[in-house]
């Protein structure tokens, strides 16, 4: 099968004199976003030939410690519910689901 259109996805990362992220935008345009704001970014992919995945976790030094945790919490979820939907493991999934109630419960993070 040919590809018949790309996407571009950016991440663009201001570092301070010590090169710690201060400024992360991201911008995907086939989703409307151009240049938008975020405190945070996650980003996995899968190197098949090394059988590994590769990872860049990047957040800012002014992401507040509550938002973080409640952006870990929601990455868990989000990740359950798409290993469910990659996998049709429905009882794994549970599981996952399972261990994110228990990391809200324990971070006292609302359901929201």
């Amino acid at each position: 099968m040919a590809v018949k259109h790309t996407s571009d996805i950016n991440i663009t990362v201001g570092l301070d004199e010590n090169r710690i992220p201060e400024k992360l935008k991201w911008s995907a345009e086939d989703g409307g976003v151009s240049n938008a704001d975020t405190k945070a970014v996650l980003l996995s992919v899968w190197d098949s030939a090394r059988q590994e995945t590769l990872k860049i976790d990047l957040w800012t030094k002014d992401m507040p410690v509550d938002e973080m945790k409640k952006f870990f919490h929601q990455t868990l979820v989000s990740m359950a519910n798409t290993f469910e939907q990659a996998t049709q493991d429905e009882k794994m999934s549970a599981t996952m689901r399972d261990f994110c109630d228990y990391f809200a419960e324990k971070l006292e993070l609302k359901q929201e």
